[in-house]
């Protein structure tokens, strides 16, 4: 699962072709925010999430869930989209600077690579248990949660999409 930037530039498989750019931000004294998830049908409530993630700081990487792993965590049935279709909304996203794909159950091996300034995660979520909240921790970084929009999720629509079937 490789990385590629805004615009779906071909980019190296790891962090590199990003590197710079972060850098260039962090000199800046600008603050580097991650958040991650499956982004399985995009909806309004996710495009309030990425925009409010995004004015914590100065760059937006989205760390994506390959398929494999959507499948892992949601069951047989999911994802919906595929991999690059769920990148390609995404990145067309004025709030998003670039998406990352993993492909384990969480994040952590992507965050160690990218060492976000703020890491962020939705309302149902809470800092304590989070697997990976030490090791954003560890490098001096901040979890943040966000609120969601109510009455929106991928489930409920997935749910509402079954029911009118």
């Amino acid at each position: 699962a490789g990385f590629r930037g805004r615009g779906n530039q071909p980019a190296p498989s790891t962090l590199d072709g990003f590197a710079h750019r972060i850098a260039r931000t962090r000199e800046a004294g600008g603050v580097v925010v991650a958040t991650g998830g499956c982004f399985d049908v995009l909806h309004a409530g996710h495009a309030q999430y990425l925009r409010a993630a995004r004015e914590l700081g100065d760059l937006l990487v989205v760390l994506l869930n390959s398929d494999a792993s959507v499948r892992r965590l949601k069951g047989p049935g999911r994802p919906v989209n595929p991999v690059a279709d769920r990148r390609a909304l995404l990145e067309a996203l004025a709030s998003v600077d670039a998406v990352v794909v993993f492909d384990e159950d969480d994040p952590r091996h992507a965050l160690d690579a990218l060492r976000p300034d703020v890491w962020v995660k939705g309302g149902d979520y809470r800092v304590a248990d989070l697997p990976e909240a030490p090791i954003v921790h560890g490098w001096g970084g901040r979890v943040d949660i966000l609120p969601l929009l109510s009455g929106r999720s991928t489930t409920s629509i997935l749910d509402r999409i079954s029911d009118a079937g």
